[in-house]
């Protein structure tokens, strides 16, 4: 009889008439602390593959918590939270980046009008936006032109609310990579975290500290004028209603290392005089401007 044969009417058995025993596949003695034990030298154990709307179309009743499957969209093995009613990965395969310990699921986004293409959710954030103020899809904080070394990570519990991940120290980092992952303050001109400057961080695919995944960088000032001008409205509204879905996510004060719940604001990869551009999102107008470099800020990726 094939091996699935002997899995359906196994399976079948143990539901309808209640074995007490566990149950084993090529396995004669199986481990008593589980209801199936499998043992195989010759094979794995597959368990569902779907699109992310065929997931969506699992009918889930009753307690629905801890159902798993892998998400061919995303390449993520999933799982069901049935306490936050949504799904969250567990672990991601080639198609992600790790940050803040955390998996971001590399998946792209095209915007017809620009023909950009985008990574579809913040860095460090474990799902695309499904609001303006989901604050799952806010990500990590960085400031301008530092890797991803531990200093942009949040914890976020409620749209307005986060507790930062990394203390404060006000020592100016002298090089491009300061060995720590301290939120560093910068309370005076020129604002910024690195002594001296330097305009080359962040710069394309390549440039030092790009903490985007392999393929993808930071945008130009000029390629979020771009963006925003494909949007229907120039406001909060409108950048999520956008293709890239942006979020509203505040930013971490480069004086005070506290967070603002103010609107949302993205990185560019953009040095201007002593500050860098970005694009600042609140519910009434969207701009790009300057920004101060110590300031913690959103990092949405683009393909290049």
């Amino acid at each position: 009889m094939p091996r699935y044969a002997v899995l359906v009417l196994l399976l079948f058995g143990a539901c309808n008439f209640g074995f007490a025993q566990s149950v084993g596949i090529n396995n004669e003695n199986p481990d008593n602390s589980a209801m199936l034990d499998i043992t195989s030298t010759e094979s794995g154990l597959l368990i569902p593959r779907m699109s992310s709307v065929q997931r969506d179309n699992i009918v889930l009743t009753g307690n629905p918590h801890s159902v798993m499957i892998f998400n061919t969209d995303d390449n993520c093995f999933q799982a069901y939270n049935d306490n936050e009613s949504q799904w969250e990965n567990i672990y991601c395969f080639e198609s992600s980046i790790t940050i803040c310990g955390g998996q971001t699921a590399i998946v792209d986004v095209i915007n017809p009008t620009t023909e950009k293409t985008w990574m579809d959710r913040n860095l460090g954030a474990s799902q695309q936006a499904t609001s303006s103020t989901d604050y799952k899809a806010y990500g990590a904080l960085f400031q301008w032109g530092r890797a991803a070394d531990g200093h942009e990570c949040i914890t976020w519990t409620s749209s307005t609310n986060g507790t930062p991940q990394s203390v404060t120290t006000s020592t100016l980092s002298t090089t491009d990579t300061p060995g720590n992952g301290n939120f560093i303050l910068a309370p005076s001109s020129p604002y910024d975290w690195r002594s001296s400057q330097n305009d080359n961080l962040w710069q394309g695919v390549s440039g030092i500290n790009n903490p985007c995944p392999s393929g993808y960088r930071l945008p130009t000032d000029a390629e979020w004028e771009a963006e925003k001008g494909s949007w229907s409205s120039q406001n909060a509204a409108g950048a999520f209603a956008s293709p890239l879905k942006l979020p509203v996510a505040g930013y971490r004060n480069g004086s005070s290392g506290s967070l603002s719940s103010a609107g949302g604001h993205y990185w560019s990869s953009t040095a201007s005089s002593t500050q860098a551009m970005n694009l600042d999102i609140n519910v009434s107008n969207i701009f790009v401007f300057y920004g101060n470099r110590t300031n913690g800020d959103s990092v949405r990726c683009i393909k290049n």
